[in-house]
């Protein structure tokens, strides 16, 4: 199996990126993450500290010189469409037609919302023609990592493909939650299952999968046509992974696109935040002394909605009470007063109260944690006000009653637990 490095490049990039428009798909429900989607999109939680999920793709979008942008938004929408709209406006130029665009579903075929994937992209079809773009770059909203799209995009232009999927290794063991994929020696993917109970093994490393990252490369005619015929299947599924790719592969040329350390990051660093655990794993990384994640790399800023705040503030300095933080990361806008922070994760507009001790854990924005509380390997979400005294993730057991708590052993608190 050859993966193509794309070494040289003899095409306009720029003719490329300007010839393509990006619809990134942010209407799933995201029910793994449990009570931290329960009233927002996947999309819209908080990540890092002071982003959002999406943030990471729109930048990469932007970074990469991708300058006409479709969000396509579905439920719990109004929290994704306000972080959107005031972080992402910046971006409309009407002349050029370029912007971050949001595109609510507007049942635009018939009764029905979105029914998966490839049906949202099917009821905005006339927006794509209407756009005259060659090729369609789609996207998922949830996932974290830095890809410079416009490599992709390179190669699937000298390839010749019809259809780019970009691929990941993952350890085998994990394939099974992604849809799982085989390349030939020309890179030409010959079979792509949707999460498959015994996926497939890289056949020149049996402990990892070729696994799909949610990033398609389409012509645009490839895409029209496609989508209108698959309607006419009665066994369709709506879904790029269950039915657009695996259908494609004998009727067109469908190429593999290997994500490696070339993208900026180095590293080829991607992460489906998928669920609690991974979304905790996701968050601490940051907190490590060279995490996989660079948020202070100036060449590829992640962007966001930058609103007014001081500074993080530590008060108190003696005996009794002490403000301070060791391994941790703190955003603008928190308190610490009198309290000891941990290797922990807290997001802006925070305000820990003295005494407390708070330790692994990743604290959203907004949150109020009282006097005197001990909090280890904990999620707390946006707005939660735990009281004085509470004492969370040293009796898992009992946790378990109060709270929703992971197989890793992390939990999380939200608002509704102290209602």
């Amino acid at each position: 199996m050859t993966e193509h490095n794309n070494n040289y490049s003899h095409l306009s990039s720029n003719k490329l990126v300007r010839n393509t428009v990006a619809l990134v798909l942010a209407g799933g429900k995201g029910t793994r993450l449990k009570g931290l989607t329960k009233e927002i999109a996947k999309p819209a939680v908080s990540f890092g500290g002071k982003y959002q999920i999406i943030d990471f793709t729109l930048s990469n979008c932007i970074n990469s010189g991708i300058r006409r942008v479709g969000v396509l938004t579905q439920f719990m929408a109004h929290d994704l469409i306000d972080h959107v709209q005031k972080g992402w406006g910046f971006m409309t130029n009407s002349t050029l037609d370029e912007g971050v665009a949001i595109i609510p579903a507007q049942q635009r075929t018939g009764e029905t919302w979105y029914r998966g994937t490839a049906d949202a992209v099917y009821q905005n079809l006339d927006l794509i023609r209407r756009r005259k773009c060659e090729q369609v770059l789609i996207l998922g909203g949830d996932h974290i990592y830095k890809m410079d799209y416009s490599r992709m995009l390179n190669f699937h232009a000298e390839s010749g493909a019809d259809v780019t999927v970009a691929c990941i290794k993952k350890p085998i063991e994990q394939a099974s939650s992604f849809g799982v994929m085989s390349l030939d020696e020309n890179g030409r993917i010959v079979k792509f299952d949707e999460k498959p109970e015994n996926p497939t093994p890289h056949p020149k490393d049996p402990s990892k999968a070729l696994v799909s990252m949610g990033i398609y490369i389409f012509n645009a005619d490839i895409l029209d046509k496609e989508l209108n015929d698959a309607l006419l299947d009665p066994a369709y599924n709506h879904d790029f992974g269950h039915n657009i790719i695996p259908n494609l592969l004998e009727r067109a040329k469908v190429n593999g696109y290997v994500f490696t350390e070339r993208h900026p990051g180095h590293n080829g660093y991607w992460r489906d935040v998928g669920d609690l655990d991974e979304y905790y794993a996701a968050n601490m990384d940051l907190v490590s002394p060279e995490p996989e994640l660079d948020l202070y790399d100036h060449s590829w800023p992640v962007i966001t909605q930058q609103q007014q705040r001081p500074g993080a503030k530590f008060v108190f300095n003696n005996s009794e009470h002490k403000g301070f933080a060791v391994d941790s990361v703190l955003s603008a806008g928190t308190i610490v007063s009198g309290a000891e922070i941990n290797h922990s994760l807290i997001a802006y507009n925070c305000r820990i109260e003295e005494g407390t001790v708070v330790k692994d854990c990743v604290v959203l924005p907004e949150v109020v944690i009282g006097k005197n509380c001990r909090l280890t390997k904990v999620i707390v979400g946006d707005h939660t006000i735990i009281p004085d005294g509470t004492v969370i993730g040293e009796n898992l057991e009992e946790d378990s009653k109060l709270y929703e708590v992971t197989k890793n052993g992390v939990i999380l608190v939200t608002e509704a637990n102290f209602k």
